[in-house]
């Protein structure tokens, strides 16, 4: 299904939204956090996607191999970085629960709170979400990497 064909409408309010999550926020922050929701997400599409635009930014490959370990890989990505990998963690998985329900622990934003002003880290959040939505969009649809299609790298 190629549900953007389907509902170009939803992918102007996805597309809207997107833009106004990423305004302000550090891409390459934006980048890691793209990457991680869709590694746990297991959106192969948006991985794809990712990696590729943070590579176009100048990212490392170390830093690109090791972002699903980050937490084992002191020293390679910075304390701001690692605080808003543990948010994108914490809202992807929403398993932090109680009685009442899932919750991001109050450590992880705390933590997130130190390294980020409050608008940056509503960006970042919304950011987050953005691309969980996305994630779920295109693992529905079985949307084929981009790498996949034709004479892409295999």
């Amino acid at each position: 299904m190629n549900l953007w064909e389907l509902a170009p409408e939803v992918y102007r309010g996805m597309s809207a939204f997107q833009a106004a999550a990423s305004q302000g926020l550090d891409p390459v922050i934006g980048e890691l956090v793209k990457i991680r929701a869709s590694q746990i997400n297991k959106c192969a599409f948006c991985i794809d996607m990712h990696l590729t635009d943070a590579r176009k930014m100048g990212e490392s490959q170390l830093r690109l191999d090791l972002i699903a370990a980050w937490e084992e890989a002191p020293g390679l990505f910075t304390e701001r970085e690692r605080a808003a990998l543990a948010l994108t963690e914490a809202i992807t998985l929403l398993t932090g629960g109680s009685p009442q329900g899932p919750f991001v622990p109050d450590e992880v934003y705390e933590r997130a709170a130190k390294h980020f002003d409050e608008t940056e880290l509503a960006r970042l959040i919304a950011q987050i979400v953005a691309i969980n939505a996305w994630n779920r969009f295109q693992v529905a649809t079985r949307a084929v990497p981009e790498s996949l299609k034709g004479d892409g790298p295999r």
